[in-house]
């Protein structure tokens, strides 16, 4: 007669994360999750003429979030 150990079973459970962004310190909330960051980019722009040439860092966890940083290009006019 053999015996079996079993072992408890571990349940893993996963939630996603909202998502914000961020640019020139104002937080911003997530438009639409289904969004690409490019398409939140694209939405945010008429709002926000500056951010088309933003670069965009992320996703950064931010506790119950993932970040997403919009910075503003440096250049010279001219």
């Amino acid at each position: 007669m053999s015996s079996q150990t079993v072992s408890p079973k571990m349940t893993l459970k996963t939630t996603l994360l909202p998502r914000e962004f961020v640019y020139n310190g104002a937080k911003i909330p997530d438009p639409n999750p289904e969004m690409t960051v490019e398409q939140v980019r694209d939405l945010l722009t008429a709002a926000y003429p500056e951010i088309s040439t933003a670069a965009v860092s992320g996703p950064e966890d931010a506790g119950k979030t993932l970040r997403y940083t919009f910075t503003r290009a440096i250049g010279s006019k001219g």
